[in-house]
């Protein structure tokens, strides 16, 4: 690891800076608790301060200096003081010494501890303060004795004072990724950072444990955390001396809140002395926090839980937990998790006897998608004695765990108790789920239809027929599914879940068919039954996801996209490691920012996909798929193809309906690595499948896929009755009247647009695309618009170059065929001099730069000018912005 990288704390570091250099400037001062990052903004804005104009100063006060006459300031002045004067006449020969070092030069003084100098010191930065020509800047840390002359800095209006919060989580996760030098899983990042409470030191000690321990891992570039990690001495060490020494009721009343928290402070003041609770809470040790009507107790920093639970003897530890356990079990089980809380307790103390709370209480983790939690719960009621119901859910839970082998076990393990046709349908319904996708066996699926067709009873055949609809469209028999997820639901006895789960299948087919109003209605019931089938098949959400998914995709709806991303369901599964659903909205996620031209943040975000579903094959070809579509979009050939062959090698059988997808990003990745005419002939085959298969949704995105390739006069589909065939631009238009949508219509369009149209007509087109973010489109769109206006030498070229320039700079890195289409091509040289006359320079100061001469620089303004269609240096800025890559040198 390297050296901590000084991240975020932007408009902090503003301030600081505004403090010193602006035109009413007049200091301030930081506080914050030990660790927060004091000190390092201090350092960080002193080295930002130009140094011709100011006379800087850096103190660091110590409590060995503390002691000392002018201490504090022992860096500044002279080793030797004048003898025989008074303390005033030494403050003022302190002053004068300090400004004749700054020589007429506006002073700085920078404190670090500024609570830690001694009296004279602290004397001295008063008087310094009141000079008209210096500035006093400095930190202080919460809680410690600061000396009166300090304080009077802010109380007499001299400084500013302001306290120093705690990391937001997007710096947080930014200060992992430059320490680990890689990005950091979204999950992990979140968990580390709430266990420092946003403090870089605590946060550096978290990342040394866990890297000593071997728990932080890399997998496709992104860093995950395991979530367990050994307590180093130093972190222990530091918690202790925030903690201090605990009087035994103290003690007792931090523990219980450890194992407990949140704890009602109703419950709390049962167990032990309401007075030591009060002391706790003085001493900064708990916090109140107030949820509906019931006031919770919760420790002031979330590592001192660890400290607390770790250091707490086994046979204490389950004293406490048996305690809480009675203690919630004697006032009621009145809310929703406090079930949940009471079966942990059980199970952890060793006092857990009753299978059937412990099987609800697994159901009800399953349900909020915390699957580790889940899966020990389940355990336990099967260890317990909970029978068939146990094993059920426990296999279940293990499948979404990433653990099919182990779940088939426990199936067969149960099989002879299988009674009655409610059993065997559940049976069926789970053996069948993890047999066909967690061990990718096809013919699972004429088994359970084999099996289902024997069962009596009407609801229990529901159920079956449901899982074999869902089974069937991702095998892409796709007609056999809508018919037999129709039947579901033309059956009254079905239940809530098997009707919703057809419902869900059917909503998929409808959204790649381009019916995607029809699609939205089905999703939203689905949604609607949410409270009524989740118990029953909480793992119902990632069919519901999918559809959803799919159809916001396909409708270039980004706003939807981003509502679901940010959905209770995506913080649940990713708190709970639902990696199947953390998964798949990290690939929408991807779809989405890569559309907006974020190019850095798609390729991050579908790594992320590609790690968290490295151990699950359902989603993990879909997620190298989205990655070799954004390292496509970035021009980045290598890493496209690395992807699709890792596509290729991790897509599931099983998952044979998300082949649009796959076939989509195998003709970008092409097209990246400069095999135009391989593109165009993937593209135009998988548009006649698609057509084929009725998947008009899907169709309408590869057919504008070729048309951005400037295939829109070609010919698709079959021949038609007078021996032609339909172009591009035809079919489009003839699906933009049968998929539903703002998008397909807008799609045709712009094919009409680039196989003759005007330029003003694809300028239109790009602001089409732009109202709806589709950033890449729109620059796309007014490239071909900019080109035809050079051909035509109209004085309208110089708007749309703006307009492209605009477009561009709302991107990352994107390098796309038909941006680069007709782009300039400048030489090494010739770029050099652009940049420089771009950024103002003389050509006299460009040859001087260049070593060229002063004529040889205009020749090449001159043949810059030509390439660009520009009239000279007053254009030359904005058509550089114009040219995709500008920015990382002479784009290929």
């Amino acid at each position: 690891m390297s050296r901590w990288s000084f991240v975020g704390r932007t408009d902090e570091l503003n301030r600081l800076l505004s403090a010193v250099t602006g035109t009413e400037g007049r200091g301030i001062f930081f506080s914050g608790s030990a660790g927060i990052g004091k000190s390092r903004l201090l350092r960080e804005g002193v080295a930002a301060l130009p140094r011709d104009g100011y006379a800087i100063w850096s103190i660091a006060a110590s409590a060995t200096t503390a002691a000392l006459p002018f201490g504090g300031l022992v860096q500044v002045l002279p080793a030797e003081q004048p003898q025989g004067l008074s303390p005033a006449g030494i403050l003022r020969w302190a002053v004068d010494v300090l400004q004749q070092q700054a020589a007429g030069r506006r002073i700085v003084l920078a404190i670090d501890d500024a609570h830690l100098l001694d009296p004279p010191s602290a004397a001295l930065v008063h008087l310094v303060a009141r000079a008209e020509n210096a500035i006093v800047i400095g930190t202080l840390r919460n809680g410690e004795q600061i000396p009166l002359p300090i304080r009077a800095l802010w109380t007499d209006d001299l400084v500013d004072h302001a306290e120093l919060s705690p990391m937001a989580p997007a710096d947080t996760a930014g200060l992992l990724a430059a320490i680990l030098e890689g990005p950091v899983d979204a999950a992990s990042a979140d968990r580390l950072g709430r266990l420092s409470a946003g403090n870089p030191l605590l946060l550096r000690e978290l990342v040394h444990a866990a890297a000593g321990s071997g728990e932080l891992t890399r997998t496709y570039g992104i860093w995950k955390w395991t979530g367990r990690f050994e307590l180093a001495p130093s972190l222990t060490d530091l918690i202790d001396t925030r903690i201090g020494q605990l009087t035994p009721g103290v003690r007792a009343v931090v523990e219980l809140v450890a194992f407990g928290e949140p704890l009602g402070l109703h419950l709390l003041n049962q167990a032990v002395d309401p007075a030591d609770v009060e002391t706790a809470e003085e001493r900064g040790l708990i916090t109140m926090v107030q949820h509906d009507r019931r006031l919770n107790v919760r420790l002031a920093h979330p590592l001192y839980g660890e400290v607390m639970r770790r250091q707490c003897p086994v046979s204490r530890t389950r004293r406490l937990q048996a305690r809480l356990a009675e203690l919630l079990e004697q006032v009621g089980k009145r809310r929703r998790d406090d079930l949940l809380r009471v079966a942990v307790w059980r199970l952890d103390s060793g006092t857990a006897q009753d299978p059937a709370m412990l099987l609800d209480a697994a159901g009800q983790a399953f349900a909020r998608y915390d699957v580790p939690l889940a899966t020990r719960l389940a355990r336990a009621a099967l260890d317990a004695g909970g029978g068939f119901d146990a094993a059920e859910l426990l296999a279940t839970i293990l499948m979404f765990a990433d653990r099919p082998d182990e779940a088939i076990a426990v199936l067969d393990a149960v099989s002879a108790d299988i009674e009655g046709d409610r059993r065997l349908s559940r049976w069926l319904t789970v053996r069948g789920m993890v047999s066909y996708w967690g061990l990718s066996r096809e013919s699972t699926v004429e088994e359970i239809s084999a099996r289902g067709a024997a069962l009596q009873d009407s609801a229990d055949q529901a159920r079956v027929l449901a899982f074999e609809a869902i089974m069937r469209l991702h095998r892409l028999d796709t007609a056999i599914a809508l018919r037999l997820g129709q039947t579901v639901l033309d059956r009254p006895a079905a239940s809530v879940a098997a009707r919703e789960l057809a419902r869900s299948t059917i909503a998929y087919l409808q959204a790649a068919q381009g019916q995607l109003r029809r699609s939205a209605t089905a999703i939203n019931q689905v949604q609607a039954e949410a409270a009524r089938w989740r118990a029953d098949m909480p793992y119902l959400q990632l069919a519901l996801e999918l559809a959803r998914g799919t159809r916001l995709a396909l409708a270039g709806d980004l706003a939807g996209i981003d509502a679901i991303v940010a959905d209770e369901f995506a913080d649940l599964a990713g708190a709970g490691d639902f990696r199947l659903g953390t998964g798949y909205l990290a690939i929408l996620q991807a779809y989405a920012a890569r559309l907006r031209g974020r190019s850095d943040e798609a390729l991050r975000t579908s790594l992320g996909a590609c790690a968290v579903l490295a151990t699950s094959r359902v989603y993990a070809g879909l997620a190298q798929a989205e990655r070799a579509q954004a390292a496509a979009l970035r021009g980045d050939a290598a890493q496209a193809a690395e992807a699709m062959a890792e596509a290729d090698r991790t897509q599931a059988p099983g998952m044979a309906v998300l082949y649009p997808w796959l076939e989509q990003a195998r003709g970008a990745v092409l097209a990246a690595g400069g095999d135009s005419a391989g593109a165009v002939k993937q593209l135009t085959s998988l548009a006649e499948r698609l057509r084929t298969d009725g998947f008009a949704g899907h169709e309408v995105h590869v057919l504008h896929d070729l048309v951005r390739l400037d295939q829109a006069d070609a010919q698709v589909g079959p021949t038609c009755s007078d021996g032609s065939r339909r172009t591009v631009a035809q079919r489009l238009a003839e699906l933009s009247e049968r998929v539903d949508g703002m998008l397909p219509p807008l799609l045709a369009r712009h094919a009409r647009a680039a196989a003759g149209g005007s330029a003003d007509e694809l300028l239109a087109v790009a602001d089409g695309f732009a109202a709806l973010e589709l950033t890449v489109y729109a620059a796309e769109a007014t490239a071909t618009a900019l080109r035809r206006l050079r051909e035509q030498r109209s004085p309208a070229a110089a708007a749309a170059r703006e307009r492209l320039a605009d477009l561009l700079g709302r991107c990352d890195l994107v390098r796309t065929p038909a941006l680069q289409a007709g782009m300039p091509s400048l030489s090494e040289r010739e770029w050099q001099v652009a940049r420089l006359a771009a950024a103002g320079a003389s050509s006299r100061a460009i040859a001087e730069r260049l070593f060229l001469s002063a004529r040889t620089v205009e020749n090449h303004l001159q043949r810059i000018y030509s390439k660009l269609g520009v009239t000279g240096r007053a254009e030359l800025h904005a058509a550089l912005r114009a040219i995709p890559g500008h920015e990382d040198g002479a784009p290929e």
